[in-house]
C-alpha cells in the first residue's frame, strides 16, 4: 500500500507530540502563521481512528471559516488514510444542521447565524447531540479558537462542559491571528472578549490542560514573505491592561507598516501595464484591503481593466452549486440511488477535476436515507434552508481574488498585494479627558496588518489605497452606496447574497418555453466576471416601500428579476430622511457583476408550470459588485449628473 503522505513534508517533532496525542486529552495548541496546522490536524484525525480506535462519526470536526473547512477536507483526500470520511463542518453549518435534525418545524430558520448559533447553544444544553443519530462525541476538534467571540464562543463552551468527562479535545488557535473583536461593538466587552476563550480554558482544566506550540514556519518561502513572522510573539503578549495594550499594538503596527512600505508597490490600477502584470500572473494573486467598500471599489476598478478576478464573498454567504438543480431537474423521483447519481453525472456541469464519489458523499450527508439513496425532497429542503455542506457551498478557486483581510482568513497565496493602512491616530471623545474613541481599536488594527503580511509564500507588494470618500454604508440596511459630498445623493449601490428573486424562475414572456430557454443561457453562457444590467420593468411599485421591479439582463436576454429584498433596500436607500417622497427611480443600474450561477429553491407549482421538474429547484445569477444608477433625466435622480 502506497504512502498517503509521500507528498507531505515529515512530522517535526512539535507536529508529532501534538498528533499523538490520547483520544481523551484535553490539549490546546498555539500555531503560527504558516505553521503546518492543517497538516498536522490531518495526522491527529488519522492518529484518533487509526491508533484510538474511534469510529470516523465519534468525532466531530468544527472551524471558524468555509476556507478553512475546504483547506482541511482537501488535505484529508489528498492525504489521510483512516481518517478518510471525517466531516470538517462551520460553527454556523453545524449549529444550522443540529436545529434542523433537533427541531425540524422550529422557527431557527427565520433568524441570522447569530441567532441560530445561540439557539444552538441551548439546544445542546437541553441534550440535542446526544439524540443525533451518532450520538455525543468521543472528540473534538476545533480551528481557529482565537476567533471565538460572542455566541460561537459561548456554543463551544457549552459543547465542552457537557461532553468533557467522556470527551478530549484539540483546540488550535493563535492569538496573535484573532482579528473578528470588531464584531463587539462596546469597546470595554471587546477588551474582555480578547484571549477570553484561551483563559477560560486554563482556569477550566489547569494542569490536566495540555499545551503545546507550533511556531516553525513551512508558508513563506522568501524573505519578504517572512517580514511580519517576527511581530507574532509580541502580538500574542500584549498586556491585559487595555490601556497597556494599546500603546504596544501602536508600536507593532507601526513597525509593520514600515515593513510593508519596503514591499514593492505594484502601481495604479487603471495602469494597461498593472492591469497585464495581474492578468498574466501563472500563481495565486490577492489584493487585501480592511473593509468591503475598498474592496468594491478594487473590483470596479479591476473591472474597468478587464482583469478577470473574484470577489470573495461573505462567510454567511453559502450559494448551492449549479449542477444541484441539473440533477433535481434530471428525475422526479423520491429517491435517487448512487448508480442513478453516476449515470446522470456526466451532464450536470460539474465543476471540472471535481470527484463525483466525493460529491455523492457530500450529498449523502445532506439528504441521505442509506449509503446508497438519497432522499430528492430533503435535498430540496436542504437548499431551501441553506443547509447543505461547508464543500459543496466553497466558492471555486480563483487565480485573482479581491477580499477583506477578515475574509481572506485562513487562505494562502503565491503572490499577495496589501491596500496600504493609514498610520494610527488616536482619536478622543470631546470632554473626556482623553479617553480613545469607541471605534478606536490598535490591537485589531496591528493584528490585522499581521494577518494580510503573513499571507503571502513568495512575494508581497503593496498598493496605494484607491479614493472611496464617495463610498458610504448606508445604516438601514447595512450596504455600501455610492454617495458624494451632500447627505442627500445617491449614485449606485452595492450587490448582496439575496438580490435575486427565487420564487419563481426566469422568463421573459412568462412562456415555459422562454423559461428553458433562460435556464439553459445561465448554465451555458454566464460566467463570473460577466456585466449584469438591471432595467425598471414598468413604475408602479406594489407596496408603499418598495421600488417597481427590476429585470436583470445578460447579452440582451432576461435572466432574473431582483428579490423584494432589493426592493426595499433600493427604497430605503432612495428616501433621504423620513420626510422625502420616493417618487422616481432609475431606469437602468449598470456595472454589477456575475458571481456565477446558483442553484435557488422556489415554488414548485411555477417550476412545474416552467416545465424545469416537480422539485422547485432552478438556476439564478448572483449579483456582485457596485451598479451605479442611471436616470432618464438629471431632475428625477437624487444628487443630479450621475456620470
Amino acid at each position: 500500500m502506497s504512502d498517503p503522505y509521500r507528498d507531505a513534508p515529515p512530522l517535526t517533532d512539535q507536529q508529532r507530540a501534538v498528533a499523538e496525542q490520547p483520544w481523551d486529552a484535553w490539549t490546546l495548541v498555539t500555531a503560527g502563521a504558516g505553521a503546518g496546522k492543517t497538516h498536522t490536524l490531518v495526522r491527529r484525525l488519522d492518529h484518533l481512528v487509526a491508533r484510538e480506535e474511534l469510529e470516523e462519526r465519534e468525532i466531530l470536526v468544527l472551524s471558524f471559516s468555509r476556507a478553512a473547512v475546504r483547506e482541511l477536507r482537501n488535505r484529508i483526500d489528498r492525504h489521510a488514510s483512516a481518517a478518510r470520511r471525517i466531516r470538517a463542518q462551520t460553527f454556523d453549518s453545524w449549529a444550522t444542521s443540529l436545529l434542523a435534525a433537533a427541531y425540524p418545524d422550529g422557527d431557527w430558520r427565520h433568524k441570522s447565524f447569530d441567532g441560530r448559533i445561540a439557539d444552538a447553544g441551548e439546544a445542546i444544553e437541553r441534550g440535542a447531540v446526544e439524540a443525533q443519530e451518532h450520538g455525543a462525541p468521543a472528540h473534538l476538534v476545533v480551528d481557529e479558537v482565537q476567533d471565538l467571540i460572542g455566541p460561537r464562543r459561548e456554543m463551544v463552551e457549552t459543547l465542552i462542559d457537557r461532553f468533557h468527562a467522556d470527551c478530549g479535545f484539540t483546540l488550535v488557535g493563535d492569538p496573535a491571528q484573532s482579528i473578528y473583536g470588531f464584531q463587539v461593538a462596546d469597546p470595554e466587552q471587546r477588551a474582555e472578549e480578547t484571549n477570553w476563550f484561551f483563559d477560560w480554558l486554563r482556569r477550566t482544566f489547569g494542569e490536566d490542560l495540555e499545551e503545546f506550540r507550533l511556531d516553525r514556519n513551512f508558508r513563506a518561502r522568501t524573505e519578504e514573505a517572512r517580514a511580519a513572522l517576527r511581530f507574532g510573539s509580541r502580538l500574542r503578549t500584549l498586556p491585559s491592561v487595555p490601556e497597556k495594550a494599546a500603546r504596544e499594538a501602536e508600536r507593532i503596527h507601526t513597525e509593520l507598516r514600515s515593513e510593508l512600505l519596503k514591499a514593492p508597490l505594484l502601481g495604479a490600477l487603471d495602469d494597461p501595464f498593472v492591469c497585464q502584470a495581474l492578468t498574466r500572473f501563472p500563481g495565486t494573486c490577492a489584493i487585501l484591503c480592511r473593509d468591503n467598500g475598498i474592496a468594491l471599489r478594487l473590483s470596479e476598478l479591476l473591472c474597468a481593466g478587464d482583469v478577470p478576478h473574484r470577489l470573495q464573498r461573505s462567510a454567511e454567504d453559502r450559494p448551492a452549486p449549479s449542477w444541484i438543480a441539473a440533477l433535481l431537474r434530471a428525475t422526479d423521483a423520491a429517491n435517487l440511488s448512487e448508480d442513478v447519481f453516476h449515470e446522470l453525472y456526466p451532464a450536470l456541469g460539474a465543476p471540472k477535476g471535481a470527484d463525483p464519489d466525493r460529491l455523492w458523499l457530500s450529498l449523502r450527508r445532506a439528504a441521505g436515507r442509506s449509503r446508497s439513496v438519497i432522499d430528492t425532497d430533503r435535498l430540496r429542503r436542504a437548499v431551501a434552508e441553506g443547509r447543505l455542506p461547508d464543500e459543496l457551498t466553497a466558492p471555486e478557486p480563483a487565480s485573482l481574488v479581491v477580499s477583506t483581510v477578515h475574509r481572506a482568513k485562513g487562505l494562502e497565496f503565491d503572490r499577495v498585494v496589501v491596500v496600504e493602512p493609514e498610520p494610527l491616530r488616536v482619536r478622543t471623545v470631546s470632554g473626556d479627558a482623553g479617553r480613545p474613541a469607541v471605534d478606536y481599536d490598535p490591537p485589531g488594527e496591528a493584528r490585522l496588518l499581521f494577518v494580510s503580511m503573513t499571507r503571502p509564500r513568495d512575494d508581497l507588494y503593496r498598493l496605494a489605497a484607491p479614493p472611496t470618500w464617495f463610498l458610504h454604508r448606508h445604516r438601514r440596511t447595512d450596504r455600501w452606496y455610492v454617495g458624494g459630498r451632500e447627505a442627500y445623493v445617491r449614485k449606485g449601490m452595492a450587490a448582496g447574497g439575496l438580490d435575486i428573486d427565487r420564487e419563481t424562475p426566469a422568463s421573459a414572456d412568462g412562456s415555459a418555453a422562454d423559461a428553458i430557454a433562460a435556464q439553459e443561457h445561465l448554465a451555458q453562457r454566464v460566467h463570473i466576471g460577466d456585466e449584469l444590467i438591471l432595467r425598471l420593468r414598468h413604475r408602479l411599485p406594489l407596496r408603499d416601500d418598495e421600488t417597481p421591479p427590476y429585470d436583470v439582463f445578460h447579452e440582451g436576454r432576461i435572466i432574473g428579476s431582483v428579490s423584494e429584498r432589493f426592493r426595499r433596500d433600493l427604497h430605503a436607500l432612495l428616501k433621504i430622511n423620513r420626510s422625502w417622497e420616493v417618487r422616481n427611480w432609475p431606469s437602468e443600474i449598470v456595472g454589477f457583476r456575475a458571481d456565477g450561477v446558483e442553484a435557488v429553491c422556489g415554488s414548485v407549482a411555477a417550476g412545474t408550470r416552467a416545465g424545469l421538474g416537480r422539485h422547485g429547484v432552478w438556476l439564478a445569477p448572483r449579483l456582485s459588485g457596485l451598479g451605479r444608477f442611471r436616470w432618464q433625466s438629471d431632475e428625477e435622480s437624487p444628487g443630479g449628473d450621475h456620470d
